[in-house]
């Protein structure tokens, strides 16, 4: 192909602008959706994770497999002996956990900041760079002394205490200390004794990649160096997020078989490992980060793909049409010695720069289309700060043009160098180039139809899926719900128990006082708002046989929550302030626990084995059973729930709070914030949302993938009927003198409509058909995004199938009109 074709092939598309302009938008639909899809792609799936040779990072994870627990952070110990057991796997292993914590600034004015406890080796392992000061190094993460044997005699001073150490953040930095290098040195200011000391300043933009699940923060403000402490005894506590490094020529395999070998050495050796069926899962690190969306985004890609397919398609009838109607022409080029691949060039001439122009068009609606994408993406979609036009989008963007200028370019082409020179040229017919071809159209169009029943498919049942999410029952009211939460209610100042409960209760009381407030909650976690981890709950048989421990979510929560959010009580009582006393062992379960613990039978007054504040598990009774709740998600139901007193674990945990409001509750937000302030300057509102913000954040992933798919579902439905219009107003001017002598011989107008329309029909249904077996086959992908529905939902399939059949009537419509309001006279003369 020379320029020469593509300046020809320019000419002769000026000459039918009508028929140029709606390729070229076909072709910019498809390859706008397909590329504006792969920016998000490229950016959470293939693009490398910016930390120092990303491949041979993976994140190591425990799980608990008799307790059908996975991802679970590992305890301080389970960490070191990890680390030290893999050397030979591993070149090195660090640990992460995240908080959000307050910082005092100068004139005493709290800040949340976003914290991290990292080992010294984090930043050296992942990459890391500082640009002032110094890295962490082995000396800050040494444990701090222990006190001396023996019982401490009173008044006896403590072992001197090792330095908290930090490096914080360039963003954090510039805004806290106006890039000033004299900080460095400096100690923070915090409400409590934890006061860290800045040591190094880290490049700009370092970010944490974990999926949300973790519950880790993907920015934090200040990172404080872990001075790791180790109870054989005690492996209990839980936090920390593992990331190891292979050796060269370590394969995932090998390391894999290491972490086994670990896992198998505490499983023999500790109890709760043992009868938890501990194990330890090494993944790479990019695979972990994308893990929760991998699925949405590859259905997403293949909607698209299926897109691109489609407007080729389409493209490709065009441009069979308009060969056939250009038959005579190629015919008299032929005659006069044009040779079969002269033809074809010209051809595929046309279709590239058709091409080429709906490619930098597509590249426009691209550009678009990602800032909307970045609006209506989910929040637990990673990297999202990434998702632009780099050059592998633009590599995208070429590739798919050029694949679409073959697709479509081929049939035309193949069509076009092959014409039937003396037939063409003795035909006397107008119409007598579209008479050949007709049967490549046709399956061209079957095609069509196929591929947009299944994105219309994929459409409903993620349509059947958001509706289901709207029925379900979260637990709890959300309407007229305020959630925020308060941080510093732990300050020292308020040491003992008796003080922190008495000012829980200032909380509650002036919140309350406040104009339109019905209720105050207090809760820790927060339903939907993330944070739940289980803990270990058994009854009586598991005394015995401590395989018998199941997990079990917690919330630790003040009397009156559940009458704020509306829970309902399903048997027995809730907690009164009677019960919010240290020394009350009582709980509230929900009827999932309840039902698995005591079946058919009452839970209230029983008794079940709680480990949540001493090593072993502690016999707490119960007092009420609630509805379940649905605390991480919508769209699952969730393990079973028991929720203890605020008193139970320590006054003043509970810190995300809740007001249930007569009106409007975004309203509240200053009256909430004046509140607060007027029981304790020093107290942080923060991340004050209604409920139903919440609620909709989880079905912001259905949402979005809803939105998607069904946007291409209609772009496919439309392109498929205007295909199936294009074909049957072909075959009745192929057909009109046909139709002619029906009429003559005393076929009415009804008979002639029923013929065309027949025949779109009997295509639709082809295209339904092919459609039906590859949905049965692909939509079985989508499984993991479906809510309340099966991916071969028969009456998905029944009612798209009919939707489909509509369209088809409604494209065949006027092409049969047309033909029924036909001359004979007239159509007979015309040929």
């Amino acid at each position: 192909m020379t320029l020469r074709d593509l300046a020809f092939a320019g000419r002769t598309l000026r000459k039918s602008p009508i028929f140029a302009l709606t390729a070229a938008l076909t072709i910019a639909l498809g390859i706008g959706a397909s590329t504006a899809i792969f920016s998000v792609a490229n950016a959470v799936l293939l693009r490398p994770i910016p930390y120092k040779d990303p491949d041979r990072l993976v994140i190591a994870s425990s799980d608990m497999r008799n307790r059908n627990v996975r991802d679970f952070p590992f305890s301080n110990e389970d960490f070191i002996d990890m680390r030290d057991a893999t050397k030979d796997a591993f070149q090195d292993m660090a640990g992460v956990f995240t908080f959000r914590n307050i910082l005092l600034k100068e004139d005493g004015t709290p800040e949340q900041v976003r914290s991290a406890v990292v080992t010294t080796n984090f930043f050296r392992l992942v990459g890391a760079k500082i640009v002032l000061g110094r890295d962490f190094i082995d000396a800050d993460g040494l444990p701090q002394p222990a006190p001396p044997p023996g019982v401490a005699q009173p008044g006896a001073p403590a072992p001197p205490q090792l330095p908290i150490m930090a490096v914080l953040s360039y963003e954090y930095f510039q805004r806290r200390y106006g890039l000033n290098p004299s900080a460095i040195g400096q100690v923070m200011l915090t409400d409590g004794p934890f006061r860290p000391q800045i040591a190094g300043v880290l490049a700009p933009g370092f970010q944490l990649y974990f999926p949300s699940s973790a519950n880790t923060e993907p920015a934090p403000e200040v990172w404080i160096a872990n001075r790791l402490g180790y109870d054989n005894a005690n492996r209990n506590g839980v936090s920390i997020r593992a990331v190891g490094r292979l050796r060269d020529g370590v394969s995932l395999e090998r390391a894999q078989a290491a972490a086994d070998n670990v896992a198998a050495e505490a499983r023999k050796n500790f109890l709760i490992e043992r009868t938890a069926g501990y194990a330890i899962r090494v993944e790479p690190m990019r695979r972990h980060l994308v893990s929760e969306v991998r699925p949405a985004i590859l259905a997403l890609m293949g909607a698209v793909i299926f897109l691109l397919l489609i407007a080729c398609a389409n493209v490709a009838n065009l441009l069979l049409v308009r060969a056939s109607l250009r038959e005579r022409e190629l015919a008299v080029r032929a005659a006069i010695g044009a040779s079969w691949w002269h033809l074809a060039r010209q051809m595929l001439a046309e279709a590239f720069l058709l091409a080429a122009i709906g490619s930098v068009a597509g590249l426009a609606l691209a550009w678009f289309g990602i800032h909307e994408l970045l609006v209506i993406a989910p929040a637990n979609l990673p990297r999202l700060d990434t998702i632009r036009i780099d050059s592998a989008v633009l590599a995208f963007t070429a590739l798919a043009g050029l694949l679409a200028a073959v697709i479509f370019g081929m049939a035309s082409a193949w069509r076009a160098s092959r014409p039937d020179v003396m037939n063409v040229l003795r035909g006397s017919s107008r119409n007598e180039g579209l008479a050949s071809g007709g049967l490549l159209r046709k399956l061209v169009v079957v095609t069509e139809v196929g591929l947009s029943f299944v994105l219309l498919i994929g459409s409903g049942l993620m349509f059947r899926s958001f509706l289901e999410l709207q029925r379900i029952d979260p637990g709890f009211d959300p309407r007229g719900l305020l959630t925020f939460q308060v941080l510093g209610i732990g300050n020292p100042a308020r040491a003992k128990p008796e003080e922190r409960t008495a000012f829980m209760h200032q909380i509650q009381d002036r919140l309350r006082a406040i104009t339109g407030v019905q209720s105050v909650a207090a809760s820790v976690p927060f339903p939907l708002a993330g944070g739940f981890s289980p803990i270990r709950w058994g009854t009586e048989e598991a005394l015995s046989d401590p395989g018998k421990f199941q997990a079990v979510d917690f919330q630790i929560v003040l009397p009156g929550y559940f009458e704020s959010m509306h829970s309902p009580l399903i048997a027995g009582r809730i907690f009164t302030d009677a019960d919010n006393v240290p020394g009350r062992n009582v709980v509230v379960i929900d009827q999932q626990l309840a039902d698995k613990a005591f079946p058919h039978q009452s839970a209230v007054g029983k008794r079940i084995l709680i480990r949540i504040r001493t090593p072993e598990a502690e016999w707490v009774e119960v007092i009420g059973v609630v509805a379940h709740q649905r605390d991480e998600s919508l769209a699952e139901r969730g393990r079973e729930q028991v929720y203890f007193a605020d008193a139970f674990v320590g006054a003043g945990a509970a810190r995300q709070w809740a007001i249930r409001t007569a009106g409007d509750p975004a309203k509240y937000g200053s009256d909430v914030r004046a509140a607060i302030k007027a029981v304790d300057p020093r107290l942080l509102v923060t991340e004050m949302l209604p409920m139903d913000t919440l609620l909709e954040r989880a079905q912001a992933g259905t949402r979005f993938s809803l939105l998607l798919i069904g946007v291409f579902a209609v772009i496919a439905a439309l392109l498929a009927s205007v295909g199936l219009y294009g074909v049957l107003a072909t075959v009745v001017r192929q057909r009109t003198a046909e139709i002619g002598v029906r009429m003559t011989l005393g076929a009415g107008p009804s008979q002639i409509f029923q013929l065309i329309v027949g025949q779109g029909l009997r295509l639709t249904a082809a295209g339904v058909v092919v459609g039906l077996i590859a949905a049965f086959a692909l939509t079985r992908a989508m499984t993991t995004m479906l809510v309340g529905v099966k991916a071969s939902d028969p009456a998905t399939f029944a009612t798209i199938a009919a939707i489909f059949f509509l369209i088809a009537g409604i494209a065949s419509w006027l092409p049969a009109w047309r033909a029924a309001s036909l001359d004979p006279t007239a159509a007979l003369r015309e040929e």
